[in-house]
């Protein structure tokens, strides 16, 4: 099991290298200003950290007045993960579009992006952050 400090470690160095990808490909990808874009982009972070706490609580929340138990199955899980990214994109969509001075379709396009982006990296991720700090071994 991880420590405390390893999953402060990952958490923060997940995002900080994230929002150095993500900011400047998006710059280029959606012909926007870098500074616009940061502020889209860190935002965004911001909202998605606050919205997984948020929702994770509802949701397991949501199992248990519902008589289910908070294991997660599969089929349970992929609700969680779809439910869970139609939320964000419900509250990332106003921003971005007002932010940006778009319309909600290129808004939409954007989000979709980032999503598809975070989907991709965070596997990426996850997998090179095992390598570099293996879980420690223990000895019976």
């Amino acid at each position: 099991m991880r420590t405390t400090f390893d999953r402060i470690r990952h958490a923060l160095s997940f995002e900080i290298i994230a929002l150095m990808i993500v900011t400047p490909l998006g710059a280029w990808g959606f012909a926007t200003p870098m500074q616009e874009m940061a502020v889209v982009t860190l935002t965004s972070a911001t909202i998605a950290t606050l919205w997984n706490y948020a929702y994770n609580l509802m949701f397991d929340h949501a199992l248990l007045r519902l008589g289910r138990p908070l294991f997660k199955t599969i089929p349970i899980r992929i609700l969680h993960a779809i439910l869970f990214e139609a939320g964000l994109l419900t509250i990332l969509l106003p921003f971005i579009a007002w932010y940006l001075a778009i319309g909600l379709r290129a808004a939409f396009l954007m989000d979709v992006s980032f999503s598809a982006f975070y989907l991709v990296y965070a596997f990426a991720f996850n997998w090179a952050y095992d390598v570099i700090f293996p879980l420690p071994t223990h000895q019976n």
